[in-house]
């Protein structure tokens, strides 16, 4: 009996697989079709349904196989023409069949509403002669339920089973982690495109184990390993909508250990509203592993530096310039001075924040100005002050890229300190309110004369905040902004696009990260709550090693490392040494522990700041190398005020030996 059972089964299974290998035989060609030949078949078959339909309600109420005589042909045509104009009315025949779905259901149900008040009212109320009233309700009846069964087995056949049966190795074989609902909204948009195949559901909730979603079998998280193996899967989907960061983090680096590429739902808004599509995702980035949870930002001291003042960035067209204005701009300041030496830079900048504030409620719409201007020209910053007196001055301009300022030493300490000394020495003199210093890690115990013109810049503010009652000066230290022009995340991103290897001075290097909106909104607070002379520096997190950076990122793009231990991988990790004046691991103190402030991200360092005669003694040595265009001498003079610098590291060292 076993054995009878067993093989009716596989009898059986025979049979559904020669119908569903029929029908995918006779759908392949529609998927090629015109649109509009696609919407001529769809009218036909209803114009068949149609007629079966009051075929099937004569029947039922006859009790017997009904005939097609006139009283049944006028019935039929009543119904289609009040259908057919219906439809057109209400745009049925331009819903995206391989999209159909409950709201397809639903509009067609309205469509048949509207659709049957004709023949009720006509064959029903009324009567006519050889159709039964209540053929009236049965015949759309029977008509709505053939084309939502059409509809629905015409999505399943030309959608699910054409993917499901897609072998090409381009197709994408997709596990998606949340079997909520954007997860299963998700899940939807997977299976109506073509190169995509869903594969299966993963959760971290133990009561959905088991449960079965669009027919999948949910798994919980921790059986990821082998779903991915077991499926063969490329694609990991976050569809987790959740607002605690920790868990968020720890999921994503779950995933990231695999060879799946891992993308992301959108922001939760558009969560919210339904926007799931496979056109929402985005790739996953590794900001998502390096930021931190948000922390609240403080109103009063956003506004303290910037509402209904004159507010001046310097090195607007920059990253993190770019991110201070555009924040500034929605603050509601007086006036905006954005202050670029690169035109195209300063052009885009200028052109964004435009539409930003066309956007915004007309009292809250800042006067924009974008000046060319190189501050580090006396003259030029003289001119900017007098035309436009800006109260409070976020300056941001430096050339800030540590090998290229090692190779030119006297372009880069007229550019960084210069342009901070004639900005310092303007300020005084225009009685501003408030000038920030957007410092940098490198400038703590420097050993490359990028890292010493940060800080040089730093004391001359500790410095004029000694003798400056009317202008507050303060500076803010932190260190890598995620996603800055030459920085190595968007350099990791173009050696992966390229297919590797992907570079890497030294594998114990470790660097500090942020992402650049957090750094621009604490940059604000903290010159919101400066009172002058302060050092603040913004809580980075903990260092990251960027070998461990670098096969991550491989692995969120669905590579694996070439290594001794996977030679067959995909993209190798090359260690190329240490570049003239590059540091190991960087810092944010010089002096001993941060005092804590009233916000929980920023801190105050407490450092010494040389006297004023030694400044003074050091500009004038510094003025004498520019002047004299000697880069040994200059690197001589920065090494004396800054003794960190490591001479033997410079480029230019022939040159200073025999100068």
């Amino acid at each position: 009996m076993s054995e009878l059972r067993r093989q009716n089964g596989t009898r059986t299974e025979a049979i559904i697989g020669l119908l569903v290998d029929a029908a995918i035989a006779i759908a392949a060609p529609a998927t090629s079709w015109r649109r509009d030949q696609k919407r001529a078949a769809v009218i036909f078959g209803d114009l068949f349904l149609g007629i079966t339909a009051v075929w099937l309600a004569f029947s039922l109420r006859l009790e017997q196989f009904a005939e097609l005589y006139e009283a049944t042909l006028i019935f039929a045509g009543a119904l289609l023409l009040s259908w057919f104009v219906t439809a057109i009315v209400r745009r049925t025949y331009y819903t995206i069949f391989r999209y159909a779905g409950r709201g397809a259901i639903v509009s067609l149900t309205g469509t048949m509403l509207w659709a049957s008040i004709i023949p009720i009212m006509f064959f029903g109320v009324v009567s006519y002669p050889g159709v039964p009233r209540t053929v009236s309700i049965l015949a759309p009846f029977f008509f709505l339920v053939l084309i939502s069964l059409a509809r629905i087995v015409g999505r399943y056949v030309l959608v699910d089973l054409l993917n499901g049966r897609d072998s090409s190795e381009k197709t994408r074989r997709i596990i998606i982690y949340g079997a909520g609902g954007a997860g299963q909204r998700l899940a939807q948009s997977i299976t109506a495109e073509t190169g995509m195949r869903l594969v299966g559901f993963i959760d971290d909730d133990a009561t959905k184990q088991s449960h079965l979603l669009d027919g999948m079998k949910v798994r919980h998280s921790s059986e990821i390993g082998n779903l991915i193996r077991s499926t063969g899967a490329t694609d990991v989907v976050l569809a987790v909508n959740t607002k605690n960061f920790r868990k968020r983090r720890q999921i994503v680096e779950q995933v990231s250990k695999f060879e799946v590429q891992v993308s992301s739902l959108p922001a939760t808004r558009e969560v919210i509203e339904g926007r799931i599509t496979v056109d929402a995702l985005r790739p996953l980035q590794v900001e998502d592993l390096l930021g931190r949870p948000p922390v609240e930002p403080r109103k009063n001291l956003l506004d303290r530096a910037i509402f209904e003042k004159v507010v001046m960035v310097t090195g607007a067209g920059g990253s993190i310039g770019n991110e201070l204005s555009r924040q500034i701009c929605t603050l509601r300041p007086k006036e905006l001075l954005l202050v670029e030496a690169n035109e195209f830079s300063l052009f885009n900048i200028g052109r964004e924040l435009t539409e930003l504030i066309a956007g915004l409620p007309a009292d809250a719409q800042p006067i924009l100005r974008s000046k060319l201007c190189n501050v580090a020209d006396a003259i030029s910053v003289e001119r900017l002050f007098q035309d436009h007196k800006p109260e409070t001055i976020f300056h941001t301009a430096a050339y800030k890229h540590v090998s290229l300022v090692q190779d030119n030493i006297l372009t880069s300490a007229q550019n960084n300190i210069d342009s901070t000394r004639h900005l310092v020495a303007a300020a005084c003199e225009a009685r501003t309110d408030r000038f920030i210093l957007v410092s940098s890690d490198k400038a703590v115990r420097p050993p490359n004369v990028m890292g010493a013109t940060k800080r040089i810049c730093e004391i001359l503010l500790q410095s004029r905040a000694r003798s400056s009652p009317n202008t507050i000066f303060a500076m803010v230290r932190f260190g890598n902004v995620l996603g800055s022009s030459g920085s190595v995340v968007p350099i990791f991103r173009e050696q992966i696009a390229k297919g590797g290897p992907l570079t890497i001075t030294h594998r114990d290097v470790t660097r500090y990260f942020m992402t650049i909106p957090e750094a621009a909104q604490l940059v604000i607070q903290a010159g919101g709550m400066a009172e002058g002379g302060e050092v603040f520096v913004l809580d980075m997190g903990k260092p990251v090693r960027i070998w461990d950076l670098a096969k991550t990122m491989i692995r969120l793009s669905g590579g694996s490392v070439r290594d001794t231990t996977n030679p067959h991988g995909d993209i190798e990790l090359v260690e190329t040494g240490l570049r003239p004046g590059e540091k190991l691991y960087e810092e944010l103190l010089i002096g001993n522990e941060p005092i804590k402030t009233s916000h929980p991200s920023i801190m105050r360092a407490q450092e010494a700041c040389p006297t004023d005669r030694e400044i003074e003694e050091f500009l004038a040595d510094l003025d004498n190398s520019l002047t004299r265009n000697d880069s040994a001498r200059c690197l001589r003079v920065i090494a004396r005020f800054v003794p960190t610098v490591r001479i033997e590291d410079c480029h230019e060292k022939s040159r200073m030996l025999t100068g």
